[in-house]
């Protein structure tokens, strides 16, 4: 018997797809607030059913956002009003309080990237923002624990199952807000399970990323007289042509991203300021720091070129003469850890499970995942259903097909099963009765509304 999910399961995503969930680094300073916690709520009382207690529902306390890791646009934002407040992160777990070596946790985040997109089910897929990424995968999760439960009580009982439902996935927060705080407080397992869109193979590895931005900042002029000002237009076209060659070798171990780039939009007007964006993903810290280093040493010898090519000139030698003094770099995201994970009892229990492994030569991407790199006694991997690119997954008219959850779902029965049978049965120990029962749990900084529907207790971890 294969699991799949169950016509409440298929409203339970549909209602989370109405809600509107993308955080504020998406929409924006001036973007309405997004509905997560109500997402989170639903969500939680849904895996209620299965046996799920709430142990944290809680945004990231400020003092852990003051860090060098915390990439600059959060930074920026944590000064608005309910920033923090409106992106709370949620934890549930089966069963009792047990040692992270009898515990499975799946991490999937409720946010999305913004843009609303029509909701609704043919009968073969769903559509709507977050259908493949990562809202129809958090609903086949529940799915797969509730069928593994039912077909072996040893897990919620000899086995614990933890569920991080995350915010600041999406929008450049790289977890900061969401998956490093809880992961820092010990919400993790023996075996850790990231949902994202992977076509159902396992990934051990994933990226990190810092973002550069170039910025010239010089005289305007206009357009009778352009040579009397500086011409940030050609200097960081200059320079972005000649950042793309030089670091053309480094996409080969990462990925390289010439992205932005802005002066203005006036046909009339020799603009003296501008930026050029570049992301750049490393798949470990030596090789994000031979990338900084890299990108330091190519943007040195772009402003000699150019200085010299653009010397002579009548129309650039004046920005030229002066291209080294106006031009700055600055790391708006650096130092985040990468995954690298060679721990092999990992991926022997997931293809013990039936799943099979992702391509040692096909590169992995950037997720949260990258925040268990370095937790001890942890296996960390990547797994989910559909395609970020097939799927639409941050573009129009994405979508998930209920065979790819119903997929998930399975994969998740039979890899619980496949731990649960590796872990030794629990022997009851009368003299300690919350090892044999299941407490209702709730975080004691988190959500009042989740107080009206579970008991108040310690916090798990």
């Amino acid at each position: 018997m294969t699991a799949a999910l169950t016509p409440d399961d298929h409203d339970l995503l549909l209602r989370l797809l109405e809600l509107p969930t993308a955080g504020p680094l998406e929409t924006g300073p001036d973007g309405p607030p997004p509905l997560l916690r109500e997402a989170q709520l639903l969500y939680a009382r849904a895996a209620a059913g299965a046996g799920f207690d709430v142990v944290h529902h809680a945004p990231v306390r400020p003092a852990d956002m003051d860090r060098p890791d915390v990439p600059a646009p959060v930074r920026e934002a944590l000064a608005r009003p309910g920033f923090l407040d409106c992106q709370p992160s949620l934890v549930l777990r089966l069963g009792p309080d047990l040692p992270a070596e009898r515990t499975v946790m799946f991490n999937v985040h409720l946010d999305t990237v913004a843009g609303r997109q029509p909701v609704g089910f043919d009968g073969e897929r769903f559509h709507g923002r977050g259908a493949i990424d990562a809202k129809g995968p958090a609903v086949a999760l529940l799915a797969g624990v509730r069928a593994a439960r039912e077909r072996d009580p040893a897990v919620g009982r000899d086995v614990a199952v933890l569920v991080q439902a995350v915010a600041g996935e999406e929008g450049g927060a790289m977890g900061t807000l969401g998956t490093r705080p809880l992961v820092e407080r010990g919400h993790t397992g023996r075996l850790n399970i990231f949902c994202e869109p992977t076509g159902m193979r396992f990934l051990t590895r994933s990226t990190a990323a810092m973002t550069a931005r170039i910025s010239v900042r010089g005289d305007d002029a206009i357009d009778d007289r352009p040579h009397t000002g500086h011409n940030a237009s050609v200097l960081l076209g200059h320079l972005a042509r000649h950042l793309g060659r030089a670091l053309d070798a480094h996409a080969r171990s990462g990925a390289v991203c010439l992205a932005g780039l802005h002066t203005g939009t006036l046909h009339n007007r020799v603009y003296g300021s501008g930026s050029l964006l570049l992301n750049l993903a490393y798949g470990d810290a030596a090789a994000g720091r031979a990338l900084e280093r890299a990108l330091t040493d190519a943007l040195d010898a772009g402003l000699d070129a150019f200085t010299k090519e653009f010397a002579d000139t009548a129309l650039f030698a004046r920005t030229a003469a002066d291209a080294r003094a106006l031009t700055r770099l600055e790391w708006t995201k650096r130092g985040l850890p990468a995954l690298d994970d060679r721990d092999p009892w990992g991926p022997a229990l997931l293809r013990r499970a039936g799943i099979a492994p992702w391509p040692e030569d096909e590169p992995a991407f950037t997720c949260d995942a990258i925040w268990m790199s370095g937790v001890a006694g942890a296996s960390t991997a990547v797994l989910g259903p559909g395609d970020l690119a097939a799927n639409n997954a941050h573009a129009d008219g994405e979508f998930a097909r209920a065979d790819e959850l119903d997929g998930f779902a399975d994969a998740v029965a039979r890899l619980l099963a496949a731990f649960t049978g590796q872990t030794p049965r629990r022997a009851p120990n009368p003299d300690a009765p919350h090892e044999t029962q299941e407490p209702r749990t709730t975080d004691e900084e988190g959500d009042e509304d989740m107080r009206a529907h579970h008991t108040p207790a310690r916090e798990a971890r």
